[in-house]
Parts: C-alpha cells; sequence; structure tokens
C-alpha cells in the first residue's frame, strides 16, 4: 500500500464533524393552552359502552358474573353421561370366536369319523367371514381357519380309506 492519503474517502472524524456541522439544533415543541370556546368535561371522561344513566332495560343490563357449575362433578358421569334420545350403536357380528369353536369341535370330531366335514365346512366359512371384517380379531380367524382346514383335510382322509375298505354304495 502506499502511503499517498485517498481524498475519495473521509476518515471518520471528519464524518462526523460533517453531519454535527448539518444538523441544526432541533427546538422542544410547545403546546399552546386551549382556547375560550373549548368547554371542558365535568368530571372522568366516559368510556365507550359504559352506563351514562337514564332508564334501564332489563334485556340490555349487565349481567352479574357468577362462579363456575361443576357440570359433571362425578367421574363416572362424566365418562358415560345418560343420554336417553340417542340409540345405542348396533352390533357388528362376530363369527371369529363361533369359528374357532367350530374349528376345535370339528377337529376333534374328524379325527374318529369322517362325517365331520360338514362342521368344518361351515367353520371355515365363518373364519374367512372372520377374516375379512376388520373388527374381528385376526389371530382368532387365523387359526379358526386353520383348525377348520385341518379337519376337513382329516375327515377327507376318512372318507378315502373308508372307500378304500370297500364298496361304500352299492
Amino acid at each position: 500500500m502506499s502511503d499517498e492519503r485517498d481524498d475519495r474517502m473521509p476518515t471518520p472524524a471528519s464524518r462526523a464533524q460533517a453531519k454535527a456541522d448539518a444538523a441544526p439544533p432541533v427546538a422542544a415543541p410547545s403546546i399552546e393552552p386551549p382556547s375560550e370556546d373549548v368547554v371542558r368535561p365535568v368530571g372522568d371522561s366516559v368510556l365507550p359502552g359504559a352506563h351514562r344513566g337514564g332508564f334501564h332495560r332489563e334485556m340490555t343490563q349487565p349481567l352479574p358474573i357468577a362462579p363456575p357449575m361443576a357440570v359433571h362433578p362425578d367421574a363416572s358421569e362424566a365418562a358415560a353421561p345418560d343420554v336417553h334420545w340417542i340409540h345405542p350403536p348396533p352390533a357388528l357380528p362376530r363369527s371369529a370366536g363361533w369359528a374357532l369353536l367350530l374349528g376345535v369341535l370339528a377337529l376333534v370330531l374328524s379325527c374318529f369319523v369322517g362325517w365331520g366335514f360338514p362342521v368344518g365346512a361351515i367353520g371355515v366359512v365363518l373364519a374367512v367371514l372372520a377374516v375379512r371384517r376388520p373388527w374381528e380379531s385376526d389371530e382368532k380367524a387365523w387359526w379358526a381357519f386353520g383348525l377348520n382346514a385341518a379337519s376337513l383335510v382329516f375327515s377327507a382322509g376318512w372318507l378315502w380309506w373308508a372307500a378304500a375298505q370297500g364298496p361304500l354304495f352299492g
């Protein structure tokens, strides 16, 4: 860098001096008193909407503020209010439990005789219906389907063995 001074850029002290020279002193604002034709209000000024006297009407006067009331003091009432005009929701059909029961019965029956396949077939239909319903237990429905399918396999095995033993129909 060179030691010569750049005249294009003023030094910070000269900038502050230039501002002080350019700004005139600010005078304090003067407030004049009101003239004689201005009427001063008597008393305090009134907020908008405040009662200014006159007649009272029952429907428009301010209401007293009451303490809040406990609507449901008992926790059991708050959870299940007693509502008489609302009908209860309809019961959704349940078939997973019935299919599981039929599956156990059909599997036990098919271990001893082959004619238990109608019970297993009804159980398979109920289990398929239970699997397709979103409100049913999937685990219960799949167990029912498996037990009913196993009972159908055992019943078919018994019927095949009985047919192989001799002439069944003739």
